[in-house]
Parts: structure tokens; C-alpha cells; sequence
């Protein structure tokens, strides 16, 4: 169950092409063991939800409008399983977050007495939707790289821009020649500071 939506046929432990005497035999069932009344297994909450799921999936005609949202459930949820399983989101977003950052970054180097951006600006510059900001404004903030100032705008703060800097620095390991054309491991942004 999630976002308000309650899977009647999973209150009754019913597959979703339950015939009625199946949910019927199943929630007489159930109804026994959580009634008010059992004084072992008594739950009032289970109780009543199992009285809605039988209502509606015993009803012909609230039992198809219910199944059209059900469907609806189902589909999203397996929205997510795709989103989950596909890695180049995942390097997106990562994509996506230094973008952000990146754009907080010059607007605080530009001028560091007004170096705030709104969401709707942000959404605008990145070419996303509002929505798909939230997500990102979320971490970066709960990360501690930005901070909303008291006009209500994002702007990058000293941790954010450490964290854009060394982003920046950082360098695959092909990247670097030791000695006598070897390749070595990729210096650490700290290894680069302490070098320096």
C-alpha cells in the first residue's frame, strides 16, 4: 500500500482475478479472526478495512472502478522497478546535481551579496520541471551545499563549492602518467592540495 491507495485483493489475500466465492471464503475467514469480539486476535483497524475490501470487491460496479485504479497502481509501481533498474538515470542525476551546483557556484562568484537563485529560475536554466527539481534541491540541501537564504532563494554554500571544486578535480586514473609512461592512480583532491 502506498500513496493513499489500498490494495483491497492484498487486505484479503485474494489475487486480483478472485472470483466472489473465493473473496467471500477468504474474508469470512479473516473477519473471524480480527472481529472485535475474538478476544485473542481482536483488531478493529484490520476489521474495518476488511469490511471495505469486501464491499467494493464484492460490488460488480465498484469493483470495476476500483479495478481501473488498481491497474493504474500497478503500472506506476512498475514504473519505478524500470526506473530503478536502468543505471544511466542514476549518472544523470549525478550529471544533473553538479549542474546545479555548477550554476549556484558562478551565481555566488558573480556577486557574493546576492548569489541566491529561485526554483522556477533553476528549473528554467537547467530545462527541467519543477518536480524533477525537488529531488536534487533536497539532497544538495540535506548534504549541506546549499542553504535557502531569507528571500526564499537557493545559493551555494562553502561546503558546496569545496564540493564542486574537488568534482572538478577529480581525474580518471588514464588520465595521469607516472614515471616512464606507467599510469598511476588518480590523485585524491586532497593529494592535489597537499601537493601544492
Amino acid at each position: 500500500m502506498s500513496g493513499g491507495f489500498v490494495d483491497y485483493y492484498e487486505v484479503l489475500q485474494v489475487s486480483s482475478n478472485a472470483d466472489q466465492e473465493t473473496i467471500g471464503r477468504i474474508f469470512r475467514h479473516l473477519a473471524k479472526r480480527y472481529h472485535p469480539d475474538n478476544p485473542k486476535t481482536a483488531d478493529r483497524d484490520k476489521f474495518d478495512q476488511l469490511m471495505t475490501a469486501h464491499d467494493t470487491l464484492t460490488d460488480p460496479q465498484m469493483r470495476a472502478s476500483y479495478d481501473v485504479s488498481y491497474q493504474e497502481n500497478r503500472s506506476q509501481h512498475w514504473r519505478i522497478v524500470e526506473e530503478a533498474g536502468d543505471p544511466g538515470n542514476f549518472s544523470d542525476d549525478l550529471i544533473f546535481r553538479e549542474r546545479l551546483l555548477s550554476l549556484l557556484y558562478v551565481q555566488r562568484r558573480r556577486n557574493v551579496n546576492e548569489s541566491g537563485l529561485g526554483n522556477l529560475e533553476l528549473a528554467s536554466l537547467l530545462g527541467c520541471p519543477l518536480e524533477h527539481l525537488d529531488f536534487h534541491i533536497w539532497f544538495v540541501k540535506e548534504k549541506g551545499w546549499i542553504q535557502r537564504l531569507d528571500n526564499g532563494m537557493f545559493a551555494i554554500t562553502a561546503s558546496g563549492v569545496d564540493e564542486i571544486e574537488a568534482a572538478r578535480l577529480r581525474l580518471p586514473a588514464d588520465h595521469l602518467l607516472g614515471q616512464g609512461g606507467s599510469k598511476e592512480k588518480a590523485a585524491s583532491p586532497r593529494q592535489l592540495e597537499n601537493k601544492y
